[in-house]
């Protein structure tokens, strides 16, 4: 097995879809099938934008892709997507965050192996680009965020050192990466009400909700998520409401959600607020998964839902 490098453009013509698959030609097939099992790195190039490294995946399997001669697609294992926390820069202090793209003298490199779509990375870049990425501290550092002293936390306690792979696999890290994302992309404000509430500490009270649930092999990505307040997270999970297919209505199960709490819960025109980066916007087939398996399925006859 080996990690990779993956150059991902959205206007690309080739039709990735970070968290689900990467799409790719012929030439790269032999790198592709050596990293099955094995990590990537998602990099932005220069001239599509200035994110650097912004991402990191596990690739399950390789298989032709259905209908385009000459292309295949790198199937990314389900739970394994994850956005960095922080966009790491394609040069620190001048000298590229992976050693193969350095001439001798620690000057970038040009052409050639830098150009490439696809490129092979040594386990010290990986692991140096994920720490950069996703930091061993991210859940101290969300812990003492709005609260320098938080319950439970021990007065000077050091982190807990992790290997890379360890924290990317552990569920509890995860979940801070997925909630820091997902309310930073709605600036805090929940996607539904359009409320930006904060306690008295100034924490914001919004929610990170998976649309399609981690267990029913959603993933940590942006867009399989939305920014939602307590209470509409709860309905959204319960399935009395969701988003249209149109991907800005908000559907509301109407046999189960008096008009008089949606009126007061939702805003007059019913859409949903969208993130500031398109990119981050929710992914229409993870809105069809949670209209199609979830919404309605509340039963309506376990007693009251609302007092």
């Amino acid at each position: 097995m080996v990690k990779l490098v993956l150059l991902h453009k959205a206007d690309s013509i080739y039709e990735d879809v970070p968290d689900v698959c990467y799409d790719f030609p012929r030439a790269y097939l032999k790198a592709m099938q050596e990293a099955v099992g094995d990590w990537i790195v998602y990099y932005e190039p220069v001239k599509a934008g200035p994110r650097g490294y912004f991402a990191v995946a596990r690739i399950d399997k390789v298989i032709p892709k259905p209908g385009v001669e000459g292309r295949f697609l790198a199937l990314i294992a389900p739970g394994s997507f994850l956005q960095f926390d922080r966009e790491v820069p394609r040069l620190v202090d001048g000298r590229p965050m992976e050693t193969a793209l350095s001439e001798p003298d620690g000057n970038p490199k040009r052409g050639g192996l830098a150009q490439s779509a696809v490129r092979r990375l040594p386990d010290a870049d990986f692991a140096r680009i994920v720490n950069r990425g996703l930091p061993q501290d991210l859940e101290r550092i969300e812990a003492t965020r709005y609260d320098p002293h938080p319950p439970g936390l021990a007065e000077g306690a050091e982190p807990f050192e992790r290997p890379v792979l360890e924290r990317l696999t552990r569920r509890p890290y995860r979940d801070v990466a997925f909630r820091r994302k997902v309310r930073e992309a709605y600036g805090y404000r929940c996607a539904m009400s359009g409320l930006m509430l904060r306690n008295g500490g100034g924490r914001p009270e919004v929610q990170a909700a998976h649309i399609r649930p981690v267990e029913h092999e959603g993933s940590d990505s942006v867009r399989n998520g939305l920014a939602l307040s307590g209470t509409l997270h709860w309905m959204f999970d319960r399935g009395l409401i969701s988003v249209a297919e149109d991907c800005e209505t908000i559907l509301v199960s109407r046999n189960k959600v008096p008009r008089d709490v949606s009126d007061r819960l939702l805003p007059p025109d019913v859409k949903l607020i969208r993130p500031a980066d398109p990119r981050d916007a929710p992914h229409p087939e993870n809105l069809r998964w949670h209209r199609e398996n979830v919404f309605g399925s509340a039963p309506a006859d376990n007693g009251p839902l609302w007092q």
